[in-house]
């Protein structure tokens, strides 16, 4: 009679978990786990980004559009489309700048930074007050001696183009 008992104490508390659980999974549904609210929002529209920079590294508009775009289709449902999107992105990169950082004795660098700024207009046509223009720059350091070039560039522009992307992400669906 005891364990009988105890069982149905169990009962209980799977079903209050279960219960709870639920409640919470669906109260939360407006949300995603990635922090992306895109509300009613179906498809987005990404532009390519031309490079206005005086300095230009012609892999870059491609590689930033392209990383742009795959942010949004992996963390959001939207649906990408080349026009009229619910949500709409579009601007130009604007700087491309190597510059020299930290010194060293016989005043020469012994770091340089490279630092990418992107400007970036977001529409959203479902919620005019989310509308922006907003600029975006992020950098990486690199050693002196090194030359900007090959898995150099690469990790540069690897740890700028994720940092701008998610800056971008977090103020147009993420709102931080």
């Amino acid at each position: 009679m005891y364990r009988g008992h105890l069982k149905n104490y169990e009962k209980i508390f799977y079903i209050t978990v279960f219960s709870i659980s639920t409640l919470l999974l669906v109260a939360c549904g407006a949300y995603s786990f990635t922090g992306g609210n895109t509300g009613d929002a179906k498809t987005i529209q990404i532009d390519f980004f031309q490079n206005q920079a005086p300095l230009v590294e012609p892999v870059l508009t491609q590689r930033f559009t392209n990383d742009l775009q795959d942010l949004f289709t992996r963390q959001t449902n939207l649906t990408l489309t080349g026009s009229n999107g619910d949500l709409h992105f579009s601007g130009e990169i604007t700087e491309y700048r190597v510059t020299p950082m930290s010194g060293t004795s016989n005043q020469t660098a012994a770091q340089n930074r490279l630092t990418v700024t992107v400007n970036v207009r977001f529409i959203n046509k479902l919620e005019v007050k989310d509308d922006f223009e907003k600029t975006f720059s992020f950098y990486s350091d690199y050693g002196a001696n090194s030359q900007l070039t090959g898995s150099v560039l690469e990790a540069a522009l690897d740890e700028i183009v994720e940092r701008l992307t998610q800056d971008i992400f977090n103020a147009s669906v993420a709102k931080w």
